[in-house]
């Protein structure tokens, strides 16, 4: 278990849009954040999440989301209810460890396998649940939770595949 994360010894790596609402969000100067799908909501599915969690306090979140290099940390994770809020212990992009244009020319899936190198974390020891599955070896798969980015975690096999990963660390 990586120094940085001694509350937690699992940690999912998760992405907001395509996730935790419809992937179609966009950043507006004087709108602000707004998502372009009738009958939808920003952050509609996060108590999907809040639910599958609630039993599993060892579980730990990344934010992995663009939110983080768009906006802030700090902003990003201020979106979250307070409940997920406790769970975070930082994100794929941080000041400190990366410089932003590299960053930002990296596919998200280099840009979580860079943060797990830098936590140490082992591979049995977390996800990432994105629906951006460029770049992503196949020798890392199964460590990959692919949404559709319409759908997110709402998809009854999403939630199923997320209940998988906390069932099976609860009996590691």
């Amino acid at each position: 278990m990586s120094k940085d994360v001694p509350k937690f010894g699992r940690l999912i790596w998760l992405d907001f849009d395509g996730c935790l609402h419809p992937d179609g969000v966009f950043i507006h100067p004087t709108k602000g954040i707004y998502l372009r799908e009738p009958g939808h909501q920003l952050f509609e599915w996060m108590p999907i999440l809040e639910a599958l969690l609630s039993s599993h306090p060892e579980v730990g979140i990344v934010l992995s989301t663009s939110w983080v290099f768009r906006k802030s940390f700090s902003f990003a994770k201020s979106q979250l209810s307070s409940s997920l809020q406790d769970r975070v212990v930082g994100g794929t992009f941080h000041n400190r460890h990366t410089d932003k244009e590299f960053f930002a020319q990296q596919t998200r899936a280099g840009q979580i396998f860079a943060d797990v190198y830098r936590r140490g974390i082992r591979e049995e020891d977390w996800i990432a649940i994105d629906d951006d599955a460029e770049g992503w070896p196949f020798m890392y798969a199964r460590n990959l939770i692919r949404t559709n980015g319409a759908t997110g975690i709402s998809a009854l096999e999403v939630q199923a595949e997320i209940k998988r990963w906390l069932d099976k660390w609860v009996k590691a």
